[in-house]
């Protein structure tokens, strides 16, 4: 699937430190006068400021969904594929049964020792078939991740507040202090902007980022260090989303999206997930179309432009607007817990 490019989702947001926020650089430096715990720093727009890593944000996003999937399903591979695989724990090397780094590469190994003709005609299907949902987006190291978090880095319209605090680590048994004091740096205000890229997704994909953003939003979890001492809580501003097709144009009368090399045709209004670009017998093989869940699209008040040069669709949800694509996509999440469970 990661040979073709069917559709690609952009999701333009602004993370707001709401108290306290600190992403630790991970060493110590030479310089007495600075903080123990100082925040990751790099060089941007021609200056060394504070950022996010994508990579940090990405670890956060990845843990929550993983916590809400496992909220409904199970985290162990069930008999004969009779029901869909949710969340493996690809931390646990003692359980190979049920964590994909070992079963998928057993089920490679496998088919090599097969003779050419008898081995399974799309390795690729398979192997994302047989990955749970969570690595279906985010991957291990059998498939690649569908989703990139690009670096938060600060507005310089909304100047950083950048403070110091101290603190003590508490034995739990003498009730004395353990270590410390220490102080650590934390950012208390200002806005970084960030994208996330979900590229071949599912509309059932697409609305689990949704769900885990606006969890982030409310504080449900939080970014960084010291999250369960009230630190890492942020607000989620969502600028834009856009979602992209990137092989098919608009038909004549701009009302229809038509895929070329094939034809299929769909209203200039509709939000596609990757089964719909598939033939049948291809997105069953993926599991992106079952018998209960048999359609991967959704209506909206969004209508389909071209992109640029004039090659490719592109639907644009402006800032106010984004809830109104997450929701729809909900819808296909919510079709398939039914359809799935």
């Amino acid at each position: 699937m990661h040979k073709r490019f069917v559709n690609h989702c952009t999701i333009d947001i602004t993370l707001i430190p709401d108290g306290p926020i600190l992403i630790k650089s991970g060493k110590e430096g030479a310089d007495p006068t600075k903080p123990d715990m100082e925040f990751v720093e790099t060089y941007h727009a021609g200056g060394r400021c504070i950022y996010l890593p994508g990579s940090s944000l990405k670890g956060a996003i990845r843990a929550h969904a993983e916590r809400i999937v496992r909220t409904i399903g199970s985290e162990k591979r069930p008999p004969e594929n009779t029901q869909k695989l949710w969340s493996s724990n690809l931390l646990d090397e003692r359980d190979k049964q049920n964590n994909p780094n070992f079963y998928l590469e057993d089920w490679k190994n496998r088919e090599k020792k097969k003779k050419l003709e008898e081995r399974h005609p799309h390795p690729g299907a398979e192997l994302y078939k047989q990955s749970c949902f969570i690595s279906q987006i985010f991957g291990n190291t059998s498939i690649a991740s569908r989703v990139r978090i690009e670096d938060a880095y600060p507005d310089k319209s909304q100047p950083l507040k950048i403070e110091e605090r101290n603190g003590v680590a508490i034995d739990r048994v003498f009730g004395s202090v353990a270590v410390g004091p220490f102080n650590y740096q934390v950012c208390t205000a200002g806005e970084f902007h960030t994208k996330i890229h979900l590229k071949n997704f599912t509309l059932a994909q697409l609305g689990l980022i949704g769900l885990v953003l606006r969890d982030l939003d409310d504080g449900w979890f939080g970014l960084g260090f010291a999250k369960s001492r009230g630190l890492g809580t942020v607000e989620v501003k969502l600028n834009e989303a856009v979602v992209q097709y990137p092989g098919c144009i608009l038909s004549e009368d701009k009302q229809q999206i038509c895929a070329l090399g094939s034809e299929k045709t769909w209203s200039k209004t509709f939000l596609l997930g990757a089964g719909e670009f598939l033939e049948l017998k291809e997105a069953q093989s993926y599991g992106f179309l079952t018998e209960k869940y048999t359609e991967d699209r959704q209506d909206t008040p969004v209508a389909a432009q071209s992109m640029d040069l004039g090659f490719g669709v592109q639907l644009t949800w402006r800032s106010g607007t984004v809830h109104d694509l997450f929701e729809r996509a909900v819808k296909s999440w919510s079709h398939l817990l039914v359809g799935a469970k």
